[in-house]
């Protein structure tokens, strides 16, 4: 049993957005729609909310209006386990209106913020030695999309 389940809040493009994300992961689904009925504060028959799943983690997106759009104080983060997967995970994020941020950070067409990192991003940014990782460090803050390779030479890791 998932024990938190992410619910996300849309306005009025869960379906587009569930759909999208199920495209960008190779390891994701689509799960129920369910509509909101007669009284309800939606249109009836419309998409009340939708269930994905990705990499097993099953999520629910809510039609809920405009009330309440996402920030960057919640990302999710996406542990890559090379350059090729971090190029293609942070094109396909970024791709009809994404933006790019700072430090691997970036937030798709919906607003919804990710982090699209290296599996080792902590050992990269410890460096070899303290000021590896120091240097590793100011690397990443120059970076908007995460480049492996230079963090590894700024920490004298390769």
């Amino acid at each position: 049993m998932q024990g938190i389940k992410p619910f996300l809040w849309f306005n009025g493009n869960a379906e587009e957005a569930a759909r999208f994300y199920v495209s960008v992961f190779p390891n994701a689904r689509m799960g129920k729609v369910i509509p909101y009925g007669e009284g309800g504060p939606g249109q009836a028959g419309s998409a009340m909310t939708v269930t994905f799943e990705i990499n097993g983690l099953e999520f629910v997106a809510l039609n809920g209006g405009p009330q309440f759009p996402f920030t960057p104080a919640v990302s999710f983060a996406i542990p890559c386990e090379s350059q090729a997967e971090i190029d293609e995970v942070w094109a396909k994020l970024t791709a009809d209106g994404g933006k790019e941020m700072e430090c691997g950070w970036l937030t798709d067409r919906f607003g919804l913020s990710w982090q699209v990192v290296p599996a080792n991003i902590a050992e990269l940014l410890q460096g070899r030695d303290a000021e590896g990782g120091k240097r590793a460090m100011q690397a990443m803050l120059q970076m908007k999309k995460l480049d492996i390779e230079t963090l590894q030479r700024a920490g004298g890791l390769g």
